[in-house]
This record gives structure tokens, C-alpha cells and sequence, in this order.
């Protein structure tokens, strides 16, 4: 009998099927998890250095986690991303890229948005928007709207300049790649389904 993906299925349930052990799944998780955060660490150091917000690709990165491992796994990738950060680890992407202090310099406001914009798009994926191009790109919107609508406006607190500024330096600047990035993800998703379904023919 075929099975259809349906609400609550992502990639990653496909690609690398759950066990039946219990404790097989939590390494299964745990693994994608570790993964997805340390390839956040590495999207952060691939960088055009801009001021006062460099231009990375770990917008995309976020995106693509969301949807290929759903929303508490992307989630909880984020968190653990943050909190290597945090720990001192060298993973965010300006000096003096990790430690508790980062978190109170001017893009730090980007970086508090990754779990709940994860969350969004990863539950907005669970039910299916990511099988094709446009709809995908109605699941991803909302994650974009939900980093800029909490990066900007703390970057306006930090440096003490007005919104409009900081929407211009910390928005604007970055909307015509960030969209660009959104496109492509958007594009890899469906085409990334074809690819699993040619794989698993009980998906057919």
C-alpha cells in the first residue's frame, strides 16, 4: 500500500525513517538536530562583512532546516545553536562571535528570532505547504517577516537610532538577497520531493 505524505511528514521523516526502538528515534532526532545546528555555525562564517549587519546565508539555513525537519526539530536546533553561542563556542558571524555579551550587541535581535521563525515554517511545512514552489513560498514568508520584525526594531534599541533607520540598514539593504535566498529555497523543496519519491517508491 502507498504512503502518502501527508500532515505532519517532512523530509527528514522520509529520508531517514524513524525506528521502532525508542531510543533509535531520540538518536535519530538528536543527530538532525546536532547537524542542523552546526551547519547554522558554518552558514555564519560564510559572509559578505557589512555594517552593522553582515549579510549571511544562515537566513536560508533556517529556512531549509524548518522545512526538512519540522518545527520542534528545527526549533530545537536553534535553541542549540543560541546556547553553543552562548557557551563561548565561535559560531555567530562578527567578533566576537560567541559568548553570553553577544547577545546584547546590535544583530542579536536576528538571532532571538531563528527558534520562532523555525517554528513557524516548520509547522507551516508539516502540513504540506512545501510540495511546491509557490506554496512554499507562502510557508517561508512568515519566518522572513518574524526576523526582520524582531531583528530590526532591537537594532534600532541597541544603536539608539529611530525605526526608519534601522529598517534601512538592517532591512532594506538585505531584501532583494534575502528574497533571492527565499526563491531558492522555495525552489529545492519540491524538487527535493520528486527526488525522495523517485527514491521510496511507497511514497508514489
Amino acid at each position: 500500500m502507498a504512503i502518502v505524505p501527508g500532515s505532519g511528514s517532512t523530509l527528514a521523516d522520509y529520508i531517514v525513517p524513524a525506528r521502532p526502538s525508542r531510543t533509535s528515534s531520540i538518536v535519530r532526532d538528536g543527530s538532525l538536530v546536532v547537524g542542523a545546528s552546526l551547519l547554522m555555525a558554518l552558514s555564519a562564517r560564510v559572509q559578505i562583512p557589512l555594517d552593522p549587519v553582515p549579510f549571511t546565508f544562515q537566513m536560508l539555513v533556517v529556512m531549509l532546516t524548518a522545512a526538512a525537519l519540522g518545527s520542534w526539530r528545527a526549533t530545537l536546533a536553534m535553541l542549540l545553536y543560541l546556547a553553543e553561542g552562548a557557551g563561548g563556542l565561535a559560531v555567530f558571524a562578527h567578533p566576537p562571535y560567541g559568548g553570553a555579551l553577544y547577545f546584547l550587541t546590535p544583530t542579536a535581535g536576528y538571532l532571538w528570532s531563528y527558534p520562532l521563525a523555525a517554528f513557524v515554517v516548520g509547522w507551516l511545512c508539516e502540513q504540506g505547504l512545501d510540495r511546491s514552489f509557490l506554496t512554499s513560498v507562502l510557508a517561508m514568508l512568515p519566518g522572513l517577516v518574524i526576523i526582520y520584525g524582531i531583528g530590526v526594531p532591537w537594532l534600532a534599541i541597541v544603536l539608539h537610532i529611530d525605526l526608519a533607520q534601522a529598517f534601512r540598514i538592517g532591512m532594506l539593504l538585505f531584501i532583494p538577497g534575502d528574497l533571492a535566498k527565499l526563491v531558492v529555497a522555495s525552489a529545492l523543496l519540491p524538487v527535493a520531493w520528486r527526488v525522495v519519491r523517485s527514491i521510496r517508491s511507497d511514497l508514489s
